[in-house]
């Protein structure tokens, strides 16, 4: 099996609470309150992983790492790669270069320091950078030792998106690190987003995969999920506006049955192994 026949499986390891849907009604010193339930849900991911026999990469909150370091030894040591989601789930574009590089040195800090590996992946909470918004955000990366970026979804969307983005591995700029896409597919003319998440479960199975193969001919996709996703059981916050309740519980009850089937269909891997051309470039 070559690299072209692979694709990307990753998972952004953070807590239902955590979530941007939730940011203005659940406050940032409330979270050690709340009942946490991400490691349960991530060792159930693992286990539907291992089952499948596929690695991914696990885009890690350094906030839960520190807490919970034995789940990101358990990551590692199933074999997955151990990537970082920045420490506190602060959108990039709001909190400025200086806090920006504070937050991810302190979670790549954390997260070497638990899978005793190096830390050379980033994904942005809520796809939070671009060239336009955070030009500065991939040379700080690159400054802070990462190589490589999967922020930028190029779609067109209330919270995050960059329609005009290239949809393959590109260098934002010269000094930063290469940023690996969130992966649409061209339908219609038009950017659809297949990359997983929301959309994931909006759709309908034979749909998704239909897109996901149809953006597959020009190259791998890139797939995440959240820990949160398979918990249909997790707390309501009823305190939160009607568009991100809808959001965020659309259709849990689906989102294990469907990764098993899409764990099947495809051929999975590690970011760093799948696109390793493109961030060996850096």
């Amino acid at each position: 099996m070559t690299a072209m026949d692979r694709h990307a499986l990753t998972v952004d390891v953070e807590d239902w609470f955590q979530v941007q849907a939730f940011a203005e009604v659940i406050p940032r010193h409330s979270w050690d309150t709340l009942p946490r339930r991400v490691v349960a849900n991530t060792d159930r991911l693992l286990d539907l992983f291992a089952e499948a026999g596929v690695r991914g990469t696990f885009f890690v909150l350094g906030w839960v790492a520190e807490r919970h370091p034995d789940l990101v030894r358990r990551i590692a040591g199933g074999g997955h790669e151990i990537a970082s989601h920045g420490y506190g789930h602060e959108l990039v574009h709001a909190i400025g270069p200086d806090r920006f590089r504070a937050d991810i040195r302190r979670a790549k800090a954390v997260l070497e320091d638990c899978a005793g590996t190096p830390v050379v992946g980033y994904r942005a909470p809520t796809f939070s950078i671009g060239r336009r918004r955070t030009p500065w955000a991939h040379p700080v990366l690159a400054e802070e030792g990462h190589l490589y970026s999967s922020s930028i979804y190029p779609v067109r969307h209330d919270l995050y998106g960059e329609p005009e983005a290239p949809q393959t591995p590109f260098r934002p700029h010269p000094a930063g690190v290469v940023e690996v896409p969130m992966t649409v597919a061209r339908l219609a003319g038009r950017a659809v987003p297949c990359s997983g998440g929301g959309w994931f479960r909006l759709f309908p199975y034979p749909l998704f995969r239909r897109l996901l193969r149809l953006a597959a001919r020009s190259g791998p996709v890139m797939f995440y999920t959240h820990p949160w996703e398979i918990d249909p059981a997790q707390p309501r916050v009823a305190a939160a506006p009607l568009r991100s309740r809808l959001r965020h519980y659309l259709a849990l009850t689906r989102t294990e049955g469907r990764l098993r089937r899409l764990l099947r269909d495809f051929a999975w891997d590690r970011v760093d192994r799948v696109y390793a051309p493109a961030i060996a470039s850096s």
